[in-house]
């Protein structure tokens, strides 16, 4: 490819994976005492099923490591839908004496003589990074991470990423329009103005349109109830007033025999009846609103199979399963304080952005984009 020569890399990263990624990509960098790392990473909604858009380079060579990559997949960690592969740039700058890159005669393998701190450098970079993203709606909370003293770099607020152009590439690309947020729309608010399909909820925001999926939204909220109350040990339970009767296989009638405590500190409470036969006693309060028990304890007790909730991974599954089956469902209509209240409890949230299985949350549409799609502008 012959392209113009750039003393900058966005410009480059323009020409070669296209305008509208590179301008909605995040540039960070961090350094410590013997390595430093420069991303530039695309948001988790543009994610791909191959990981052929992950390019990394170790003192400017092109490398493909396992993991590296596992260390950035680490970083985007829940925003990912399970097998999805984000679209990132990762330049890396190490103590060459610290890295050994004659592992393979193609020189792309290479061997990190230090691995775990890279690894974790990494992860928390790009992870930081991304929980500092702006969005008009959160803006309270983005301008307060943006003013934390531990942060290493600055993330001004702005509607979409932004991305800066050299001189000799504009000859080549349109210019580009950033729009950056004042601090006082830090505190917008969105403006609920109706449901749609009794499945999203329609806000208009000072920069165009927010859609906001109801079940996404309400499910990051139960899952991260429900995992504040597990680790305080506090997850409220409720009492049936009247016992729900289930049918258990002979394998889960084992599980929950074995792992009936288990099961307590999640606030379901089985009682044996005999046989096969328990009864349900109590659920959490968060999930009252159920009425399916028997396929919501069939797939919980499965989880339950796969290990104990001391293990990092099946505590999640779990907790994601019964957030899953506690949402509001499609097709369920809310009232106009119910939605407000909703986006308020989001705004809240430690990852507002994606539900426990990775899917997006909400989609931002500028009222830009919204022109371009109506003609009105080209």
């Amino acid at each position: 490819m012959h392209l113009p020569a750039t003393d900058h890399q966005l410009p480059r990263l323009s020409a070669l994976l296209g305008r509208d990624l590179a301008e909605s990509m995040i540039e960070v960098q961090h350094k410590n005492h013997d390595m430093g790392i420069k991303a530039y990473l695309a948001p988790s909604e543009l994610s791909r099923n191959r990981g052929d858009r992950l390019f990394i380079y170790v003192n400017k060579r092109n490398i493909r490591d396992r993991l590296v990559t596992k260390a950035i997949m680490e970083g985007y960690g829940k925003r990912l839908m399970k097998g999805q592969y984000p679209q990132a740039v990762i330049f890396m700058e190490i103590d060459p004496s610290k890295v050994d890159v004659n592992v393979h005669p193609t020189k792309q393998e290479v061997r990190f003589h230090n691995s775990g701190p890279l690894f974790q450098l990494i992860a928390s970079t790009i992870e930081n990074a991304l929980s500092k993203r702006s969005y008009a709606f959160l803006g309270q909370k983005v301008a307060k991470n943006h003013e934390s003293p531990d942060q290493d770099w600055e993330l001004p607020l702005v509607s979409e990423s932004y991305g800066t152009y050299s001189r000799i590439e504009q000859d080549m690309l349109p210019p580009i329009k950033t729009r950056v947020y004042e601090q006082s729309i830090a505190t917008e608010v969105p403006q609920v103005i109706g449901q749609l399909g009794d499945t999203y909820i329609l806000c208009q925001l000072r920069d165009g349109l927010l859609m906001v999926d109801q079940h996404a939204a309400h499910e990051r909220v139960l899952y991260e109830t429900l995992k504040k109350g597990f680790d305080t040990s506090r997850i409220e339970a409720q009492g049936l007033l009247i016992p729900h009767k289930l049918e258990l296989s002979l394998k889960e009638k084992k599980t929950v025999l074995e792992k009936g405590e288990r099961l307590s500190q999640l606030g379901i409470d089985l009682d044996h009846f005999g046989g096969t036969t328990f009864l349900l006693r109590s659920v959490p309060v968060l999930l009252m609103n159920r009425t399916d028990w028997g396929r919501f304890v069939s797939e919980l007790i499965a989880e339950l199979e796969e290990g104990d909730l001391e293990q990092g991974y099946v505590l999640d599954k779990v907790l994601s399963l019964m957030a899953c089956h506690g949402a509001l469902r499609a097709g369920h209509r809310l009232t106009q304080e119910e939605m407000t209240r909703l986006l308020g409890q989001l705004e809240e949230m430690e990852l507002p952005t994606n539900c426990p299985h990775g899917r997006p949350i909400f989609r931002h549409f500028a009222y830009r984009e919204i022109e371009k799609m109506f003609k009105r502008i080209v």
